[in-house]
């Protein structure tokens, strides 16, 4: 009994290329995210008592999350999820960055 492969075109074509707008929005959530890293390091820096450490693992686990976030938006999330996490983004690095 012979088993059927699939040709070496089939899996390359799909694995070589993304779409447009996958690429747009994880640059997007990326930039927004390491926005939103940057300012939760600064709100533990400003916390009496803080250490160095404390500040570096704020940021470790704030780079992590948005690594998950971003892998997930540009290979899993639909578009209108993915869509939705980068609006959402962008709305609270607006209203955190502008309201102080």
């Amino acid at each position: 009994m012979r088993v059927k492969t699939l040709p070496a075109t089939v899996t390359r074509r799909y694995l070589d290329h993304m779409e447009t707008w996958r690429a747009v929005a994880t640059g997007l959530f990326i930039l927004g995210g390491l926005v939103m890293v940057l300012v939760a390091m600064a709100q533990v820096r400003d916390r009496r008592g803080t250490s160095h450490a404390e500040v570096v693992r704020a940021g470790v686990i704030g780079l992590a999350v948005v690594a998950v976030v971003s892998t997930a938006i540009a290979f899993w999330l639909p578009s209108v999820v993915t869509w939705g996490v980068v609006a959402a983004t962008a709305m609270a690095v607006f209203f955190i960055t502008m309201m102080d």
